[in-house]
């Protein structure tokens, strides 16, 4: 891969892992303008694992006090807020590892192209606005329980479809079941981290198995500039999302399913 390839999909991956606007939307766009070639396992490992290290290192603190809370409240029987939201984390983590493991290959078969990718892109942007407008947005991460958490793990689920971004479906979910913008924002962004990690191993687990050649050289650049594309995405989405809302990303995905149709049949 060239460096210029290499820097354009990290950065792609990195900004919209966390963007409600669908990672894999984005990723078949420089193969279907650019004419480029498929960049291969290792590299999808490597930006992956680059926006992980992103959300851990943001997290760290809340995550590192979630997991205290969360073997304390094994030792003493005891649940606090911290360990209430650490048990509802894993509990929403659920439905994605069962459809996952369930139904990956026939996913991967029969869903990942650009009419599917277009079609879902707007249609999950239509109900990410729809959810914006009429969340009563009044609940924190805290104050949801298991029902809600379990509701908002199943629409992660949802979104291995590809374009129906993991992030636009939690937080769609997240508002309809009326958490706040900061709140949905922060839950969504807490749950990745086990799902991305899982998604890691697994993929890291197919490229040790596969014989191709790797370039070492354009993993750790992908790496590092997903990983500082990523850390950067989450800080100033986090700083604007109570102020700018949904709309924008809403209007941008009705955009990008436009372009893909148009890329389709044009």
């Amino acid at each position: 891969m060239e460096t210029f390839q290499v820097i354009l999909l990290a950065l792609i991956q990195g900004l919209t892992e966390f963007l409600p606007i669908s990672s894999s939307a984005h990723l078949i766009l420089p193969s279907q303008i650019l004419g480029w070639a498929d960049q291969g396992l290792s590299f999808d490992v490597a930006v992956n694992t680059g926006s992980l290290f992103a959300v851990i290192i943001y997290f760290r603190h809340e995550i590192i006090g979630l997991a205290k809370a969360w073997f304390t409240s094994i030792v003493s029987k005891q649940q606090t807020q911290g360990s209430k939201l650490a048990w509802w984390i894993i509990l929403a983590t659920i439905p994605a590892v069962i459809v996952g493991f369930t139904a990956k290959d026939f996913i991967e078969t029969h869903f990942r192209n650009t009419l599917v990718i277009a079609i879902t892109t707007i249609v999950f942007g239509l109900l990410l606005w729809f959810a914006d407008r009429m969340s009563k947005a009044q609940l924190t991460e805290f104050q949801m329980g298991w029902k809600k958490a379990l509701l908002i793990g199943l629409a992660q689920a949802m979104a291995l479809i590809p374009g129906t971004s993991r992030s636009g479906a939690t937080m769609t979910a997240a508002l309809m079941l009326g958490l706040t913008r900061d709140a949905a924002a922060r839950f969504s962004f807490l749950m990745s981290v086990p799902v991305s990690f899982g998604a890691a191993l697994l993929v890291t687990k197919d490229l040790v198995e596969s014989p191709a050649p790797i370039d070492y050289q354009a993993l750790g650049l992908g790496i590092v500039v997903s990983f500082v594309a990523a850390y950067l995405c989450i800080h100033f989405f986090l700083k604007f999302i109570s102020k700018i809302g949904m709309t924008p990303f809403v209007l941008y995905r009705l955009a990008l399913g436009a372009v893909l149709l148009g890329l389709l049949y044009l």
